[in-house]
């Protein structure tokens, strides 16, 4: 079995033929070594699982698991339960990260006894072959003394998009083992995975670097698809949050803002996905569905904590805001079409709001 290494790489791998080779050539030109990486070939239909293997002759740090499909979630489970490092990191097989991500994560680390360290990450949305427009996510340079000042500003950390997606952390794999923290088998697993790691969690850190490259060429055509029952999704993400807040005994006006301006957002996603290109809905129906967010209690005592920052959101939410259905539907129909026709447009909104 060889030395136990420092860090274990999880990367599920579905339908990935066109991108693993490279996510993986990006570790193996790490300036740090001592790693493995274990490869979650999930069953696709395509060549995925024979790259897999094909990495793993060419360097011995790679392991494969082959299994039936069973999603991320499902694949990381089953790669956690054979990892031997000391630290765990969560990768995507379609994106990349920068060759001194590791040395700088494992250095600070071990340097403050990190049960969690976090750090920024760019956020590469293509509309071209070639052309991406980049957003740059930034993390505080900071060790967090006290369980209880990680706590009062966690708002902060889940503001700048840094708690929820996994592949931006490392992660001491002893913390996550005594607790049993795995990723749940629904729909978007990445943020009740993390609300657990938190909940608990003494020893946090943040690295300011930007390491991973998050490639939304892929993620924005899935997101122009309808969802059904995703307003609910939206309001059960909401009430963990709201959760795991409560349970710490963290309430301020700026976590409430927070909470309520984060909800407001993504009101707007709910809306849009009833009037997208895609929805089965009726118009009857559509309708319906948008007062329904409109006049949600929940929605009403959110806006009423939002405070917007820019001059966009406060127009994007007016509508829903005024509680108008029909405004709310017609603001909603230019989303989807911006969203569907010019992904850089999208993309630099959604950045800036």
């Amino acid at each position: 079995m060889g030395k136990q290494p420092a860090i274990s790489i999880i990367i599920p791998a579905y339908k990935v033929e066109a991108w693993v080779e490279r996510s993986v050539q990006s570790l193996f030109d790490q300036t740090f070594a001592d790693f493995e990486v274990i490869l979650v070939d999930d069953g696709g239909p395509d060549r995925t699982g024979e790259l897999c293997d094909k990495l793993a002759a060419a360097d011995e740090r790679v392991r494969v698991i082959h299994q039936e499909n069973e999603g991320a979630a499902g694949a990381r489970n089953n790669a956690m339960k054979i990892a031997r490092g000391d630290y765990l990191y969560f990768m995507d097989a379609d994106d990349w990260c920068e060759p001194a991500m590791l040395a700088d994560m494992y250095a600070m680390a071990e340097e403050h006894g990190l049960q969690l360290l976090v750090t920024g990450f760019f956020i590469d949305t293509y509309y071209g072959e070639d052309k991406f427009f980049r957003e740059v996510r930034t993390a505080p340079q900071r060790v967090y003394v006290t369980q209880r000042e990680f706590r009062e500003n966690a708002h902060d950390l889940f503001d700048r998009q840094l708690l929820y997606a996994p592949w931006n952390k490392l992660y001491q794999r002893a913390y996550l083992q005594e607790r049993g923290i795995e990723f749940p088998g629904t729909f978007w697993d990445d943020l009740p995975f993390n609300v657990d790691v938190v909940r608990e969690v003494e020893r946090v850190g943040c690295l300011d670097g930007r390491y991973y490259h998050f490639l939304r060429a892929r993620a924005e055509s899935e997101n122009t698809r309808y969802r059904a029952g995703l307003y609910e999704k939206r309001c059960e993400e909401d009430q963990w949050l709201r959760d795991l807040f409560a349970g710490w005994d963290v309430d301020s006006p700026e976590v409430r803002e927070f909470l309520g301006r984060r909800h407001g957002e993504r009101l707007l996603g709910c809306v849009e996905n009833v009037t997208c290109a895609d929805c089965t809905l009726s118009g009857v129906e559509k309708r319906a569905a948008v007062r329904r967010i409109v006049e949600d209690p929940r929605t009403r005592e959110a806006l009423g904590d939002a405070e917007p920052r820019t001059t966009m959101m406060k127009v994007a939410l007016a509508p829903l805001r005024a509680g108008n259905v029909t405004l709310t539907l017609w603001e909603s129909r230019l989303i989807s079409f911006v969203k569907r026709h010019s992904t850089n447009l999208f993309a630099r909104l959604k950045a800036n709001r």
